[in-house]
């Protein structure tokens, strides 16, 4: 079987776990930062999950 090619955008903004969830960093952490507050900027800075719903369609846009 031919091998799969990674999504180029994806592969910047997503990386897998070791045990095959897919990990993503949050929005809104670029600029206009002085109106947001310490605790929202700490929290933001955090990496989380991706959703359940958008999970498959992510792992087939990485396969490796």
């Amino acid at each position: 079987m031919p091998k799969l090619k990674s999504h180029s955008g994806a592969k910047k903004r997503f990386k897998k776990t070791g045990t095959g969830k897919v990990k993503r960093t949050h929005a809104f952490t670029r600029h206009i930062l002085t109106s947001k507050n310490r605790k929202r900027k700490r929290q933001l800075d955090m990496p989380t999950l991706v959703s359940a719903a958008d999970q498959a369609k992510i792992k087939r846009m990485i396969p490796y």
